[in-house]
């Protein structure tokens, strides 16, 4: 495990760009990627290089770790929304290669099925990563056990407070997801996680420094052989 800490979010991101891009150029790869607040920068800046630079992703084939349940997949809150509005509309990448669970189909259990067919074929060269400040990795909340598989989830009261702010009231807000299982993450080849703010400082601490248990899903991570840590300050002040 390596741990990079950068004085401030931007620093952060530009790190964390780096570390995706040297993927990236390898062209015929399988990205693993997150969504919510703080991958925001990250994708800003690989548009900026695609734009700059002509990084192509014509073959870049992409996995994404969860979606809500309950709401369509062009809500305005959707992840699939997120995807395309923050990276997949501004990069030359094949909507073909695009793939999300998808939380908005009538039967879940086969949806999840389909899902880990797919990750079993498509290993992720390298898997992104936010923390909760629970300490939760996609929707896998404390208590997941770390050989799950692609599963619908129950959103703990914290998860449901900490997305409240992307919707008008709180009682918009999913209960529920698909999301990636802890061993779907745990088969990417290598694991980037990014956190950014005192109020994910607690998780980092226990990630790190804490024992690997359930509690805390992404202890986990400590088993992984290649797992790269970015965060700034205000997230590592508790080390």
């Amino acid at each position: 495990m390596k741990i990079i800490i950068k004085d401030n979010y931007n620093q952060m991101c530009e790190e964390a760009s780096k570390v995706m891009k040297e993927v990236i150029l390898k062209e015929d790869v399988i990205l693993g990627l997150a969504t919510g607040s703080t991958p925001i920068g990250l994708y800003k800046l690989l548009v900026e290089d695609h734009k700059t630079n002509k990084t192509s992703y014509k073959k870049i084939q992409t996995v994404n770790l969860d979606e809500y349940v309950g709401i369509p997949q062009n809500h305005e809150q959707s992840y699939f929304t997120f995807m395309h509005e923050q990276l997949f509309n501004h990069v030359d990448i094949d909507p073909k290669n695009i793939n999300l669970p998808r939380g908005d189909v009538k039967d879940l259990n086969k949806e999840c099925q389909r899902y880990n067919e797919l990750l079993a074929k498509k290993i992720a060269d390298i898997q992104l990563l936010g923390i909760g400040g629970n300490g939760h990795i996609g929707f896998n909340e404390p208590g997941t056990a770390f050989d799950s598989v692609t599963y619908i989830t129950d959103l703990q009261e914290k998860t449901i407070q900490d997305n409240s702010r992307f919707f008008d009231k709180i009682e918009d807000v999913p209960t529920k997801a698909i999301t990636m299982g802890i061993a779907n993450i745990m088969a990417a080849k290598k694991i980037l996680l990014l956190a950014s703010g005192v109020n994910k400082a607690e998780a980092i601490k226990e990630l790190v420094l804490g024992d690997i248990n359930i509690n805390c899903p992404a202890t986990v991570l400590r088993n992984h052989p290649d797992v790269v840590i970015i965060v700034d300050k205000d997230a590592a002040s508790l080390l």
